[in-house]
């Protein structure tokens, strides 16, 4: 039976390596905070991205 790869994880990498003493990306430590506030980015992101539907269909 193939199971779809579970995709919320918890970015643990993206945690643990946040900059100490950035002023633009301030040191979140709480993991909840952290979580909401990379989701949010990641959504921004994708928003942000070209989306081309066509493309994938084409040979």
């Amino acid at each position: 039976m193939n199971r779809k790869p579970n995709r919320n994880h918890f970015p643990l990498w993206s945690y643990l390596n946040q900059p100490l003493f950035n002023a633009q990306t301030p040191l979140i430590l709480r993991p909840q905070r952290f979580w909401y506030s990379h989701n949010i980015r990641h959504l921004e992101r994708c928003w942000h991205s070209a989306y081309r539907p066509e493309e994938h269909f084409r040979s």
